[in-house]
């Protein structure tokens, strides 16, 4: 049965789809701007006993009509039983939704990564009748977002980013500036990312990192009081980009931010902690 975390690497293509233009991006495939992408049933179980379940099938649709599936599958280590089930999966598609069909897999470690990007041949040495060859997501090709400001403009690329480089060095980093990306989004979307990321990252010392982080925030609640939490996230994040950044922070300075209740001036200074070259401008126009 598969875990958790394979679920949740595949699963957040299917509840964000936006991440399939990034994918694609990465792995510079040049693919049409679809109109419309919708969830497909993945169960491709015929009149056969054997139970075929691909992870997760998405149908683009484009402005002029056209059609294209593209099938996900989470894969935590090589495994050539995975091969006939592929094929399948493809075949299946093709003759069901009548149109191309592209098989991507994702994968957490670069030895499982290289072996999905090897073309899968069925049939004869050297004539194959059919060839396997699925568009592969690894750690050597999603980066590994670790710059504060550049999560914060896409906190689901930076939360994919987490979660395939779950094993990797660079990780904490990318949990960081994760934790501050999600306190400049809304609440509900902060929370299912924070879930997810905690799902994704598996029985690793990175969820352990991610879980010391997420006690310190507050993602699970809604209430008045946790809106005020919510703006001592801010406030701390304020200060956490501006040293991410080498921007050297006086005493004063950390207790005015720290002290601040007007969630106007806090998103001002948050969204002004990017670009300041003193801590004294992220005050410069303040009433």
């Amino acid at each position: 049965m598969p875990s958790s975390q394979h679920e949740a690497l595949h699963r957040i293509f299917r509840d964000k789809p936006e991440l399939y233009a990034h994918a694609f991006k990465m792995l510079n495939i040049d693919f049409p701007t679809p109109s419309e992408i919708a969830v497909v049933d993945t169960d491709m179980t015929e009149i056969s006993p054997i139970e075929r379940r691909a992870d997760s099938v998405m149908m683009f649709t484009s402005r002029f009509g056209g059609k294209h599936v593209v099938i996900s599958e989470s894969q935590s280590q090589s495994d050539n039983d995975k091969i006939s089930a592929w094929a399948y999966y493809i075949s299946y598609a093709h003759i069901k939704f009548e149109c191309q069909v592209t098989l991507m897999v994702i994968c957490q470690d670069l030895a499982t990564a290289r072996w999905a990007r090897e073309p899968k041949p069925i049939g004869l040495a050297g004539h194959p009748s059919l060839v396997v060859h699925p568009i592969v997501l690894g750690p050597d090709i999603v980066p590994a977002i670790t710059d504060t400001a550049e999560a914060c403009t896409d906190a689901v690329l930076t939360m994919y980013s987490a979660l395939t480089h779950a094993r990797s060095p660079k990780v904490d980093a990318i949990l960081k500036a994760l934790d501050v990306a999600l306190t400049t989004i809304d609440t509900d979307t902060a929370k299912y990312i924070a879930e997810q990321t905690e799902i994704g990252l598996g029985d690793t010392n990175a969820r352990q990192i991610w879980r010391r982080l997420m006690a310190m925030q507050n993602y699970r609640f809604k209430s008045e009081f946790a809106e005020m939490l919510r703006d001592e996230g801010k406030a701390a994040s304020v200060l956490m980009i501006l040293e991410d950044r080498g921007v050297p922070v006086t005493e004063s300075i950390r207790e005015r931010i720290m002290a601040c209740t007007d969630r106007t001036l806090l998103e001002n200074w948050l969204l002004r902690s990017f670009k300041v070259t003193t801590a004294e401008e992220l005050f410069d126009g303040d009433v």
